[in-house]
């Protein structure tokens, strides 16, 4: 399968500042490039503890890093849907359906309002209870319908992570590859780097040197040098 990714409206639901790097900033890269609408809907932020040399960053502090990665990757636009710390790691306390009729209508970058032609949103395997109900809700807004009705994103996928390898479930590997080209990883890589509240050395999970190796692996499974994986929810040929 290959997409035309110039003919593309892309929108990104990422639980925290970074995930959306993490999961598809090669993908983001290469649609951008291509000509693609690239939208990113975040869920929620709050001041958190890290474990870095700091110990600490602060809410204000990832909005700083936002606008930084936003401008970087030149997205149309970004939202914050639920911020502050009565929601941060903490969206497993809201309403599954206070969160899908955000999703579904609720949120200026909504499905409704914004009609993508393509979804990506975290895995629901993944060890994070955030990352978990943001895969969930997405799943549950974009349920099968009427299309007269209700807006269908022609391609739905989950993104990966490599922290996401700890999980108590098995799971298959990525059937989707998107292949990426060095200056497409470089720009992964960077956005990244601007996260610099979140980023790590290795062997962290959010380091240079796993995101590469990660999109090492990745190609290699695809006969390419380099790519990011993914899960297909559903793809309307």
């Amino acid at each position: 399968m290959t997409t035309d990714w110039s003919q593309e409206r892309i929108l990104v639901y990422a639980p925290h500042p970074d995930d959306e790097t993490l999961g598809c900033g090669g993908l983001m890269s290469k649609a951008k490039s291509a000509g693609a609408e690239v939208f990113v809907q975040f869920l929620t932020v709050g001041d958190t503890t890290d474990q870095s040399p700091k110990g600490f960053s602060t809410a204000e502090e990832r909005y700083a890093e936002i606008k930084k990665v936003s401008d970087h990757f030149r997205w149309d636009d970004w939202h914050m849907a639920l911020p502050g710390s009565a929601y941060h790691l903490r969206l497993d306390t809201v309403a599954r359906v206070d969160l899908t009729q955000l999703i579904e209508c609720g949120s200026p970058l909504s499905i409704e309002r914004l009609r993508p032609t393509v979804v990506l949103a975290p895995h629901r395997t993944s060890y994070n209870q955030d990352h978990q109900v943001t895969a969930e809700a997405v799943h549950t807004a974009l349920r099968p319908s009427n299309t007269a009705l209700r807006h269908h994103p022609r391609l739905v996928l989950a993104y990966e992570e490599a922290a996401d390898q700890w999980r108590s479930e098995p799971v298959a590997p990525p059937n989707l590859v998107v292949e990426l080209d060095e200056p497409q990883l470089l720009d992964k890589l960077l956005g990244m780097e601007l996260y610099g509240s979140q980023s790590h050395r290795h062997p962290h999970t959010r380091s240079e040197l796993t995101l590469r190796s990660l999109a090492v692996l990745r190609g290699m499974q695809a006969g390419v040098a380099l790519g990011e994986g993914f899960h297909v929810l559903r793809c309307l040929a």
